[in-house]
């Protein structure tokens, strides 16, 4: 019985991972959180022309009001993911966005135009569900039953989460501010989505 119980709840969670708006607040406790915003001199915006996904050693950093998450991408693992992210970044698609959905000891997810987990930039990419697990920060492509049918919504995971495995694109892991990603709520804003390259 506990054995069908763990199937049918995964089966509830990855099909959240889609279109889902349900969400529960999380309880963590606060960590230390960096000041927002701020650049250090041993960065800068990408520009976007000039980037070489393959080649360049960038981030992203996403402001919110209780502070940054930056994360790492895969690039080699999942070329088209990066740039399709790194492309809505640089156009501003995310900034203003809300966190639509937060289930404790799961994920966060965001990157809805709508608000709610239905919407997407217009379009749809191709999976490239890859060798990289979803550890504690894994950043992620959320979509629908179709493999090919991510657009903008991405997650992070809130903890391991080792029955999505190879059947989500992995594309990043946070590298600073798991303790913002531990204390966001269900419709905190991404003020703004930067790409930051290293000088």
């Amino acid at each position: 019985m506990k054995k069908v119980m763990a199937f049918t709840m995964g089966i509830v969670f990855m099909m959240g991972l889609t279109v889902s708006g349900c969400t529960t607040a999380l309880n963590s406790k606060r960590e230390e959180i960096p000041v927002a915003g701020e650049t250090s001199a041993a960065e800068k915006e990408v520009d976007l022309e000039k980037l070489d996904v393959m080649k360049d050693k960038f981030h992203a950093r996403i402001t919110t009001e209780k502070g940054d998450i930056e994360f790492e991408f895969y690039a080699e693992d999942a070329p088209n993911t990066v740039k399709n992210f790194v492309t809505l970044a640089k156009e501003g698609f995310y900034d203003g966005l809300t966190f639509h959905r937060v289930v404790a000891g799961f994920v966060i997810q965001g990157g809805c135009p709508k608000g709610d987990g239905t919407g997407g930039p217009g379009y749809n990419i191709n999976a490239e569900f890859n060798s990289r697990k979803h550890l504690d920060g894994a950043v992620a492509m959320a979509r629908s039953q179709d493999p090919d049918s991510a657009g903008s919504q991405f997650y992070i995971c809130l903890g391991p989460q080792a029955f999505l495995d190879g059947k989500y694109t992995v594309f990043g892991q946070v590298t600073k501010g798991m303790g913002v990603v531990k204390t966001i709520k269900m419709g905190d804003v991404m003020k703004k989505v930067s790409i930051l390259k290293k000088k």
